[in-house]
């Protein structure tokens, strides 16, 4: 690929035209037949345009940053609670990145086209075209993260799979600790009972979606990779902790 192409491709130009397709394409599965409550949007405001490291639970490959670029268009356009009418896609906040497998964004047209909102591709550390592997981190794949970082708020999901409770990656722990992020938690709920896995086509309507940004953790960068992932793990709901006290709460459900 030219590099000029390469350069072109992640243009503003670009990235605004893509999500302003994207976002009028997605807006009504995520704010008309179900409806999102976000929290914690306001804080947003006060967070630096670089250097922000968002870490989130993943429920479906795509509608979860579906919702984060518009909320994050919202947050540009001042609002501080709710998407409201998407006027925000007339000119959108394009200083975003979200870390993806390159696999998943190989798949389908779709996928390219969404690839061209900011995607950043990484060879998965742990699965490739269905085969259960293990390589170590690709010190290109952190190089991507780290350019990303200096000039845009970067998206990444953690367990790099939509299944809940799965063990985080180090590939996390390792970029938070070299580059120092301001990292913002995120917790999604109600996008697995919405939409399908891809997160394209609805299971069910009237699904309550909820999206909650926390406080910036505070992290010991000098710490251990393993300790840092454990933070992160639990700061965003997915740690043992968590799914102990799922289980719990299905079993007493199920007593009722």
């Amino acid at each position: 690929m030219p590099h000029w192409f390469k350069r072109f491709k992640e243009t503003r130009l670009v990235k605004g035209i893509v999500y302003a397709i994207v976002g009028i394409a997605s807006y009504p599965g995520i704010n008309i037949f179900n409806k999102l409550q976000i929290n914690g949007m306001e804080n947003l405001h006060k967070l630096p345009k670089k250097n922000v490291l968002f870490v989130s639970n993943h429920q479906t490959y795509f509608a979860d940053v579906m919702t984060f670029i518009h909320i994050f268009c919202a947050v540009s356009w001042r609002k501080k609670h709710t998407l409201g009418v998407p006027y925000y896609l007339l000119w959108p906040f394009t200083r975003i990145n979200y870390v993806a497998a390159e696999e998943t964004m190989k798949s389908s047209w779709i996928s390219r086209l969404l690839s061209l909102g900011g995607a950043i591709t990484v060879k998965r550390t742990w699965r490739t075209d269905g085969t259960e592997i293990r390589r170590s981190l690709d010190p290109a794949d952190t190089r991507k993260i780290e350019r990303a970082l200096k000039n845009n708020w970067v998206i990444t999901f953690p367990q790099g799979t939509t299944k809940p409770f799965a063990p985080g990656r180090k590939g996390t722990a390792f970029i938070i600790k070299q580059h120092r992020p301001i990292v913002i938690p995120v917790v999604i709920n109600g996008y697995w009972r919405a939409f399908n896995k891809k997160g394209l086509k609805f299971k069910k309507t009237g699904s309550k979606l909820t999206v909650t940004f926390k406080d910036p953790l505070v992290i010991n960068y000098d710490d251990t990779n393993e300790n840092i992932l454990e933070v992160v793990m639990d700061a965003i709901e997915q740690s043992k902790k968590y799914m102990l006290k799922g289980k719990h709460h299905l079993m007493s459900s199920l007593d009722k």
